[in-house]
């Protein structure tokens, strides 16, 4: 079975690295974490440490089906500027695989130059920051266009997470999910406070 590929850099916003992790792995699709340096170790913004899965060093990019690139300030700018990261994003897109990136994230398929013709979208102060951009989407909070996955910031991390496992596993597996984390709609949700 193909894996997963988050990478990780020092300065990466947690939330939007560690819940895809999460997700996909309670989905049954493994992940491997991966940091850009020669160590596993690897610390977000607001000073979580982490031991990643392995590093950029140890990973070939036939094991997997797709990868996903955080933001966090500095994290989002360290991936940008890594051209092993970079490298991967363009081997991905050529092979038709998953390329997915959320709220800073995306600084890195615009300087990979594989969004000229797509949509995507990114946490907003960022859509002038983002290179060789097809079309800016500020109207969604997920946009999918071919295998580019993109998404707005922190709080989007549980919903673009569920794109790339419907985009993996099926609509049923993201029904799955969402049933046994106790995922409700907003209109539950607001039942629930009366």
């Amino acid at each position: 079975m193909k894996k997963f590929l988050v990478f990780l850099a020092e300065g990466f916003e947690e939330i939007e690295a560690l819940t895809p992790v999460d997700y996909l792995r309670r989905a049954g699709i493994e992940v491997d974490t991966v940091s850009i340096t020669d160590k596993r170790d690897v610390v977000g913004s607001h000073n979580i440490q982490v031991l990643a899965d392995k590093t950029i060093y140890e990973i070939n990019g036939e094991d997997y089906l797709g990868l996903y690139i955080p933001g966090g300030i500095p994290g989002a700018i360290n991936l940008r500027d890594n051209q092993q990261v970079i490298d991967f994003i363009k081997e991905f897109n050529n092979e038709g695989k998953i390329v997915s990136a959320i709220c800073a994230g995306p600084i890195s398929l615009g300087r990979a130059d594989i969004i000229r013709d797509k949509k995507v979208t990114s946490f907003p102060t960022f859509e002038d920051k983002i290179e060789n951009i097809g079309m800016y989407v500020n109207n969604q909070i997920v946009v999918e266009d071919q295998n580019i996955i993109t998404g707005r910031g922190a709080a989007i991390a549980i919903y673009e997470s569920f794109k790339i496992i419907e985009k993996i596993k099926g609509k049923e597996a993201v029904k799955l999910l969402k049933e046994g984390i106790q995922q409700t709609s907003v209109e539950d949700f607001y039942k629930f406070q009366s």
